[in-house]
């Protein structure tokens, strides 16, 4: 099975509540670049998002892309979350291709504990491709990583 974890697009400055903010013009690209190289290279059969308008705007780039794969909102994949729970709860859902969009830090915390590395910092909109027999700490090897423009 593959597990791909990806960040959303770049966001607005905190101007209003962190669960609100909004990709920017900007954000909304790169969402579509990373969505655009995920389907085409991978056949995802399922979609896990963060409740958080950012994350979800990114995610309907892949919904535009693939739009009969099913998706789900999963709470406890907001920055500040446990990963060992979201962990856990990614590792319920039938799937053989599952992208998962959600935020730094758990995003990194997430892939820390496929691989048993230590967290590494994702990129905005950057997708990671985790494969494994099953989901468990430790099991999974990252076979790739994709990385949109960025605005530096």
């Amino acid at each position: 099975m593959k597990i791909i974890l990806v960040r959303h697009g770049q966001a607005e400055d905190e101007t209003r509540p962190d669960s609100a903010r909004q990709l920017t013009d900007f954000g909304q690209q790169q969402a579509a670049q990373t969505a655009e190289y995920v389907t085409t290279h991978y056949n995802p059969d399922y979609f896990i998002v963060s409740p958080y308008e950012r994350a979800q705007q990114t995610l309907a780039a892949f919904q535009a892309r693939a739009p009969k794969t099913p998706s789900s909102v999963q709470d406890n994949i907001t920055p500040s979350d446990d990963a060992r729970q979201a962990l856990m709860d990614i590792a319920s859902i039938e799937a053989q291709c599952l992208v998962v969009v959600c935020h730094m830090s758990i995003v990194a915390h997430i892939a820390g504990l496929l691989t048993g590395d230590y967290p590494e910092s994702f990129s905005l909109a950057e997708a990671r491709v985790f494969e494994m027999e099953f989901v468990m700490t430790g099991m999974a090897t990252e076979i790739e990583r994709f990385v949109p423009d960025q605005p530096y």
